[in-house]
């Protein structure tokens, strides 16, 4: 069965996931703020979950209509077949958010979005009452300036939970931005990539998963794999096909922190996520980091100085970013922070930059490429 699909994204980062979705071979896409609409089928489905790095989960499209009142939201989840995906004991589990629109309090609208669902489920099924004991459903019911989107999310936990990460340091990097800054660099397996503030190595984790094209949802399971119509089949065939594209090869990359407990973590997490033999985690102050190295890569997101005690600290590390960058003017230098006078402080300004969200801190990605 064909499905309008949506791919979800952190703001900023849409472009990249359409990017990861046109390598994958999906055309006709559209990109909006915070998703990708794309055509699939449950192959699909089970490909996208697996494969994308920078999504945050995989929706299907049950309908879009205008409402500005409660009526026109029940009749239009009404008119939608909801029994062709949901089974008599499915479970049916209502969310909602509305921005600029009339109707705007979500528990009303996600209320009568579940009546409607299960109305149109007794249409189906000739039947009153529903055990709803089976494979959840989790239904989002979407107000953008009157405009509803209904949708099933197939994945469950976000796509960020790779399953490799249940050790994370004190300021964890959402797993799908560390992929999105490894993917907007320029760096590939052939070069030496440097962490220098590596904390719990999620940057470095995602970029050795990318340098031997280890599918990031490979070794977890997704919800929809519960659903009936959903064949097991299916979900072997897109793992093997996983197993097979992993390229073993020669990368070295090396993180350094000054957390030793941290860096136990690092090492457990590239363990469980089956990369360790390619990162070197060492325990190293950056001021005492040099290098007689050329055409590396770094890649890092260092403190941010949102703490009491600690802008002083960051300040004096960020001067020490730039000379080190002045020393290496052949390294290209990807750097993620919210601190607001950055590029000063490094004492030159980027070659590029781009507004990113890591949660809900605004960031910018600086990035310095090679003389």
């Amino acid at each position: 069965m064909d499905y309008d699909l949506i791919a979800t994204s952190t703001f900023g980062i849409e472009s990249i996931t359409a990017k990861e979705l046109k390598k994958l071979g999906y055309e006709d896409l559209v990109i909006e703020n915070g998703k990708v609409t794309f055509s699939g089928d449950e192959m699909d489905i089970a490909i996208t979950n697996t494969w994308l790095r920078t999504a945050d989960r995989i929706l299907i499209k049950m309908a879009e209509f205008k409402a500005t009142t409660f009526e026109e939201l029940f009749q239009g989840t009404l008119a939608v077949d909801w029994g062709s995906l949901i089974p008599a004991n499915g479970k049916m589990h209502v969310v909602g958010k509305s921005i600029k629109s009339t109707l705007f309090s979500v528990p009303d609208c996600q209320s009568i979005v579940k009546k409607a669902v299960v109305k149109s489920m007794q249409s189906k099924y000739n039947t009153e009452w529903f055990p709803e004991d089976g494979p959840i459903y989790k239904i989002e019911v979407a107000l953008l300036k009157d405009i509803v989107t209904l949708t099933i999310d197939t994945t469950g936990p976000g796509l960020h939970k790779r399953g490799y990460r249940e050790n994370a340091g004190e300021a964890p990097l959402k797993e799908t931005l560390a992929a999105s800054l490894v993917l907007i660099s320029r760096w590939n397996n052939e070069s030496l990539l440097i962490d220098p503030f590596c904390g719990s190595g999620t940057i470095l984790i995602e970029a050795a998963m990318i340098g031997i094209n280890q599918a990031p949802g490979l070794y977890r399971r997704f919800e929809c794999e519960n659903w009936p119509t959903m064949d097991a089949e299916t979900w072997e065939q897109v793992r093997e096909g996983a197993h097979s594209a992993i390229k073993n090869n020669d990368m070295k990359l090396i993180g350094y922190d000054i957390n030793g407990p941290v860096l136990r973590k690092a090492r457990e997490n590239a363990q469980k996520a089956k990369i360790d033999r390619y990162i070197d985690f060492q325990k190293l102050d950056f001021n005492e980091l040099s290098s007689r190295k050329k055409n590396c890569f770094i890649i890092t997101n260092p403190p941010y100085g949102q703490r009491i005690g600690e802008l002083d600290e960051v300040k004096s590390l960020y001067k020490k970013l730039g000379e080190f960058h002045e020393n290496l003017p052949s390294w290209d230098m990807n750097i993620l922070t919210s601190f607001e006078g950055f590029e000063a402080l490094f004492g030159e300004k980027a070659s590029k930059n781009r507004k990113l969200y890591n949660g809900k801190i605004k960031c910018y990605y600086y990035q310095y490429l090679a003389k």
